[in-house]
């Protein structure tokens, strides 16, 4: 499986490069004028990165097959820092959530470990327990007990959005690995009035939802940032106005840099930008899956298959965000974006990925 790596390598290597240049193009303006230097944001990243490529590469040196009897005890340590989090004067508050602690310059956001302890695990459990897991105590309960106690954590925070990944990731190992359809559609069916709730108690939920079903209402108040997402994508056109050209950028669309760097994108890139971050996607997506076909393990094909499906709907939960498809939610394009603790869990889910098809070569 070699060159699948080399092709998955090269892929999300790409789409590091393509982060790195339009970080700084969509950020360099607000930096100048907040920080007073335009390669602020841009060191930041750069910083993050090599943390993130060092971890990899030590995680791409252990056989990820010794990591499956901790996968329990992962899940332990990020249910202790999901409720450590929430500890006033512990964990940092900014635009009320509390998500991350802050370490000196660097912001670590535990939700983004348990993500990757609740894939971890379910690989486990499903590696271990395929002939029971038609079963709703033995085979189907026990995820779903520890999915629901990081998912009720990580709403506390809050933040729905994530949990709604973690919680979708989940369901869909588990339909895969097996389990009855019926038992999925009732957590499905139970599922959605706990969302419909969650959201109608928040007004600032609400609010979302209200600007997602028309952006154009209201948009100096609450549909602003679609609006002004839809304005950057419709102004670039098939080719774009030219790279550092967006005039977006200049404090007219919020989270430039992160939640809707693809709005700058495709107004310095046009279309052709924007298409070619979605293909880029779609190759991860199939050489993800390539990698994980040819995988003779059980746990292997379970975590591979966790970490393909959690990048690939990240990616098109934040494109859809860009384009007003989905709400808008917190979620940055995974490598694209800025950050922090995402970008170093990020590359370490991918070096678990290669590592699965590194072990398959020997």
């Amino acid at each position: 499986m070699r060159q699948e790596r080399v092709n998955l390598m090269e892929t999300v290597l790409t789409m590091i490069c393509v982060g790195m240049v339009m970080i700084y193009s969509a950020s360099c303006v607000n930096a100048m004028q907040t920080f007073g230097d335009s390669l602020y944001y841009l060191k930041r990243h750069l910083f993050f990165l090599s943390i993130g490529l060092v971890v990899a590469f030590f995680v791409m040196r252990i056989d990820y097959r010794q990591l499956q009897p901790h996968a329990r005890t992962l899940v332990l340590i990020s249910i202790f820092l999901l409720m450590l989090v929430l500890v006033p004067h512990i964990g940092k508050e900014s635009y009320g959530a509390r998500r991350w602690f802050k370490i000196g310059v660097f912001h670590f956001q535990p939700s983004e470990l348990a993500k990757l302890a609740m894939i971890m695990y379910t690989a486990d459990f499903l590696a271990r327990k395929q002939q029971v897991i038609t079963s709703f105590r033995k085979g189907f309960l026990p995820p779903l007990l520890v999915m629901g106690v990081l998912c009720a954590l990580t709403v506390k925070q809050p933040d729905l959005g994530t949990t709604v990944e973690m919680a979708v990731v989940t369901m869909t190992m588990l339909f895969l690995g097996g389990a009855r359809l019926w038992h999925l559609g009732l957590i499905f069916c139970s599922a959605v009035p706990l969302v419909v709730y969650l959201i109608a108690k928040e007004p600032y939920r609400m609010a979302r939802i209200i600007a997602f079903l028309d952006p154009w209402q209201d948009s100096q108040g609450i549909g602003f940032q679609l609006t002004q997402s839809q304005i950057a994508l419709g102004s670039g056109g098939l080719f774009g106005v030219g790279l550092g050209h967006s005039q977006q950028k200049l404090f007219y669309l919020p989270a430039a840099h992160t939640d809707f760097i693809l709005s700058i994108i495709g107004e310095e890139l046009g279309l052709v930008g924007t298409l070619s971050i979605i293909i880029l996607f779609g190759l991860f997506i199939w050489q993800g899956t390539r990698i994980i076909r040819q995988t003779n393990n059980p746990f292997g094909y379970f975590l591979g298959m966790g970490i393909v499906m959690m990048l690939g709907l990240q990616a098109m939960v934040n494109v859809g965000v860009s384009i007003g498809a989905f709400p808008t939610k917190g979620l940055p394009l995974p490598f694209i974006s800025y950050g922090g603790s995402a970008l170093i869990f990020h590359l370490m889910a991918i070096a678990l990925l290669l590592n699965i098809s590194k072990i398959e070569d020997y």
